[in-house]
């Protein structure tokens, strides 16, 4: 059954949004590269060939505003405005939030935005007047270099030299005395394709242009001397300039062999037209050494496919289950090793698959980090500082739903970098720094957690400052700050509504952002760390487990219900007594080989008081789970252990959970339903909560929990 044209439409805007998200982020970061380097022509070029390809999508699905606008800026970006490089990465950026825009409301079938400020800046470029090229002369107006070549045909390029063609770019000036310019350049074209395959020409194909002058590329197994000699067609072409560039399989563009030009040439212009041939048959090569291997999915795809196998990893539970029974019922039946044998079998190939689609959902944080150097320039701008982004790690892979979750809290704490942490040059000069200030973004693996660090060698926190702002603001009285140590007091900086800058402005001051930043990554079931030294820089440490779907988990229980968690969270495991507890400033802690560890009780206390011995149940026994929380070391009180379990996180809705102590819950092989532990949420909860009393009978857990327990299961 064939599609209909709408059907094809829609399917072509779609990859067209796609596609063209990755052609903004990398005109974004040209740009950058432009306002750094104002002479790099190769970057003017990119800029270019980007805005040719956005021009060409954007006319194909339908979107004539957008192309017209792409267009009449490719005309202004002509090679002889290279020597205004600041002012073309100006208008690269304005093009780059237009076009942005301009998608958005695509995309959601809206008008699109007004061009106007972008027209205006492409008529003032195109007023200005021209500089010498890079070789202190005016380069031609049209070459070989000038013509911007779609992916496309870049790719068949390289398909074709891979076959053993030769590639050929050639420059033909028509005839000024040849009155049809038009039907020339089809004359041309006709007469090429004889002894080769086109790959493309421009003007392009329609183009009602009367320009006389045309760039043609060609794969062919001829010699040079025949291209050549095809272009000359009397009282049609003045002359023709002819470029064979080698291009190899697994490598960049090697070289021009042969430069052979009909008529005056200028060498040197064939010598930069080379080499900007050769730059371009780079980022070809780059693109063409992946691209046949790339296949996109929706990532809804590998959601279900995801759950699929957790399914699957549920269903070996219950095998195992059942074989454990069948082997307590029939030990020396000979069917018993043959299950194990295929159990063992089918274990390693559901661990392999789980990795295998694990690794389908995981990818680099690059695709993170390319987004952060434009907004660090634009709010270094808009603060009148000097600040400089380095990255590295850009290679460690986090699983998508991640990514896609801390890229709000990354952007803000970036953000908060350059307003609050980074002095103005004034002030960094003053204080014996360097006038520029920087802000590194790191990525790696720390065992089975990714760590994202931003810092900045900026002022640091001012711990005095913070506390007076939260006596000010009511967030604590004096007698409890004064009490406050290092973490707590920054800590506070979490709080929703909680700043320390002097002045509202459009980049910070309202409070609004590291009480976010903190909120998501709990739900993300990550932590967010900070460290400051006053004078020396700041720095946030994100936590993010690899992957939310499919967990290694601790199970246990309290009060005869079934909880979990993480088993990567905990360090240790002791048994104790309750006598071993002790109650300091109302709190319940434990000494554990000379450290006093604080103790958060999950169950309901003992009714008889934990200050009178006489009262004590010695014999009664207990464990505590010591875990990470940050750099600080808890333990949770549970009454029994029920062993370790590879979970499916299976998320709760708000309808069937009251609480953000749980997380979400899994289901065991034998049918059980087991709740899943907010750990961060708990030692929060705690540290808020009032201190335990004397008769209090209700523990932290069940006060809250209890509600969500058996609306998501019952009594497991």
């Amino acid at each position: 059954m064939s599609r209909t044209p709408d059907e094809r439409g829609a399917e072509l805007r779609a990859l067209f949004f796609e596609s063209s998200q990755e052609l903004l982020q990398t005109l974004n970061e040209e740009a950058l590269k432009l306002e750094r380097h104002p002479e790099d022509l190769e970057a003017v070029r990119s800029i270019r060939r980007i805005v040719h390809t956005l021009k060409g999508d954007a006319a194909a699905s339908g979107f004539q505003e957008l192309s017209d606008t792409a267009h009449k800026l490719e005309d202004a970006l002509g090679m002889e405005t290279a020597g205004a490089g600041g002012s073309l990465a100006e208008i690269a950026f304005c093009a780059a939030d237009y076009f942005g825009n301009a998608l958005t409301r695509y995309r959601e079938e809206r008008k699109p935005p007004s061009s106007a400020p972008l027209q205006t800046m492409i008529r003032k470029l195109i007023k200005a007047p021209k500089t010498a090229g890079a070789s202190g002369r005016k380069r031609k107006s049209s070459g070989s270099a000038g013509a911007a070549w779609t992916e496309y045909e870049k790719l068949a390029m390289q398909r074709l030299a891979d076959e053993g063609k030769q590639i050929y770019a050639i420059h033909a000036q028509i005839d000024p005395a040849c009155a049809m310019p038009i039907a020339a350049r089809q004359l041309v074209l006709k007469s090429l394709s004889e002894i080769g395959e086109v790959l493309g020409y421009r003007p392009e194909s329609g183009s009602t242009e009367t320009a006389r002058q045309m760039d043609v590329l060609l794969a062919s197994q001829k010699p040079a001397q025949v291209v050549s000699a095809k272009c000359k067609i009397p009282t049609i072409v003045a002359k023709a300039q002819v470029e064979a560039v080698t291009l190899t399989a697994k490598a960049k563009p090697a070289s021009v062999e042969a430069v052979i030009s009909e008529g005056p040439s200028d060498s040197a212009s064939a010598d930069a037209d080379a080499v900007a041939m050769t730059q371009s048959g780079d980022s070809t090569q780059k693109t063409s050494s992946h691209v046949d291997n790339i296949l996109r999915v929706d990532a809804e795809r590998i959601d279900n496919l995801l759950n699929l196998v957790g399914e699957l990893i549920i269903g070996k539970s219950m095998f195992q289950r059942t074989l454990n029974e069948f082997g307590r019922l029939h030990p020396k039946d000979p069917v018993r090793g043959r299950f194990a044998d295929a159990m063992a079998f089918q274990s390693r190939v559901l661990n392999d698959l789980q990795r295998s689609v694990m690794k389908v959902r995981m990818v680099p944080v690059e695709q993170l980090f390319r987004r952060l150097p434009r907004m660090v320039r634009d709010v270094a701008k808009q603060c009148g500082k000097e600040v400089e982004l380095r990255m590295s790690g850009q290679d460690t892979d986090l699983d998508k739903g991640l990514l896609d979750g801390i890229a709000e809290p990354l952007a803000h704490l970036v953000r908060n970098a350059v307003s609050h942490g980074i002095e103005s040059s004034e002030e960094r000069v003053r204080a014996g720094k360097p006038a520029q200030g920087v802000i590194h973004l790191r990525a790696h693996h720390q065992g089975n957690q990714v760590m994202v660090e931003i810092s900045d060698d900026g002022r640091g926190i001012n711990l005095q400052k913070v506390k007076e702002r939260a006596l000010r603001q009511g967030f604590w009285n004096e007698q409890e700050a004064a009490a406050l140590d290092e973490n707590a007091a920054l800590n506070l900086i979490f709080r929703p509504g909680f700043s320390t800058a002097d002045e509202i402005t459009e980049v910070s001051g309202r409070g609004v952002g590291l009480d976010v930043v903190q909120t998501i990554l709990q739900r993300l079931k990550g932590t967010v760390l900070v460290e400051t030294k006053p004078g020396q820089g700041t720095t946030f440490r994100l936590c993010l487990p690899l992957t939310l779907a499919i967990i290694k988990a601790l199970l246990f229980r309290v009060e005869q219900r079934l909880y979990a968690i993480p088993l990567n969270a905990v360090a240790e495991i002791a048994r104790i007594q309750e006598s071993d507890l002790h109650l300091v400033d109302n709190r319940e802690v434990l000494q554990l080989r000379n450290r006093v560890l604080p103790v958060i009780r999950l169950g309901r206390r003992p009714a008889h008081s934990l200050e009178n011995s006489a009262d004590r149940q010695p014999d009664k026994k207990a464990f505590v789970l010591v875990t990470h929380f940050g750099e600080r070391k808890l333990g949770l009180l549970v009454g029994a252990l029920e062993g370790e379990e590879e979970l499916v996180i299976k998320a709760l809705d708000d309808r069937s959970i009251e609480s953000d102590l749980v997380s979400g819950a899994s289901i065991l092989g034998d049918g059980r339903v087991v709740m899943i532990l907010n750990l961060a949420a708990i030692v929060e909860r705690h540290s808020k909560s009032q201190p335990a009393r004397e008769g209090a009978e209700t523990g932290l857990l069940l006060s809250y929990a209890e509600k969500a327990t058996l609306a998501a299961g019952g009594r497991a």
